[in-house]
């Protein structure tokens, strides 16, 4: 079991890196996501 759950965090973590690529995307990535949560939090 705790081999399944290293190899599933291992391949999402992969992926995570594949799709942001550098550090610098993961930056990107997260300011953008900050940015959705203050609009909607401003919208209530």
């Amino acid at each position: 079991m705790k081999r399944i759950l290293i190899s599933a965090f291992v391949a999402l973590f992969a992926v995570a890196l594949a799709g942001c690529n550098t550090i610098q995307g993961v930056g990107k990535d997260v300011q953008k996501a900050g940015e959705k949560i203050e609009d909607a939090a401003k919208k209530k």
